[in-house]
């Protein structure tokens, strides 16, 4: 009897269920389904922060024109008038109660913190302190200087992200975001 069966309708179940092919394109889909989408998820993330990092870089260029040739310290713009400035031409992208502007002024460009001012020339980031629920507390300076003085503009925000298929996380900061910065550095024209 197991010889019957061996050779019987058993046998030519498993033969067919084996040559079927019907289903194969499903699973295949399923197989590289996941994968796929996971590298669409981590395009279109990078792309976001890279696009809001040249956005802030953009930002941060045209406003501090202001500061160096005198515009903003004639005009008497306070910090937060400077911030609503900087605010305004990135609002699309930016939650804009969460910038944080430093400008700070100094006598000389060799006596300029560029690690901080400048992370791709340093791997360290500012020194941001944070409360219990994730924000930032630190208190940023406001000095856009005289005529002859070196300003440093920092413009930093942290945009969230999150933690994507496969691993992938762009987050840079213990809070689980991602610090954008942008800097410039230069000479306050004499007026």
């Amino acid at each position: 009897m197991t010889t019957a069966s061996a050779t019987g309708p058993g046998r030519h179940r498993r033969r067919r269920f084996l040559a079927d092919e019907h289903a194969a394109t499903a699973v295949e889909f399923a197989l590289v389904a996941a994968p796929f989408l996971a590298l669409i998820v981590a395009i279109i993330q990078t792309f976001l922060v890279i696009f809001a990092g040249q956005l802030l870089e953009t930002v941060v260029s045209q406003s501090s024109r202001q500061i160096l040739i005198g515009q903003a310290q004639s005009a008497g713009l306070s910090q937060s008038q400077f911030a609503t400035q900087v605010c305004d031409q990135v609002r699309i992208l930016f939650n804009c109660n969460n910038l944080m502007i430093d400008v700070e002024t100094y006598t000389s460009f060799s006596g300029t913190n560029v690690s901080s001012a400048f992370p791709q020339t340093n791997s360290t980031l500012p020194a941001l302190t944070f409360n219990a629920q994730g924000q930032v507390t630190n208190t940023w300076q406001y000095n856009p200087g005289t005529a002859g003085q070196v300003v440093v503009v920092r413009v930093m925000y942290q945009w969230p992200v999150f933690g994507g298929p496969l691993g992938f996380n762009l987050a840079n900061l213990p809070n689980g975001n991602r610090l954008i910065m942008a800097a410039a550095a230069f000479q306050n024209e004499p007026l």
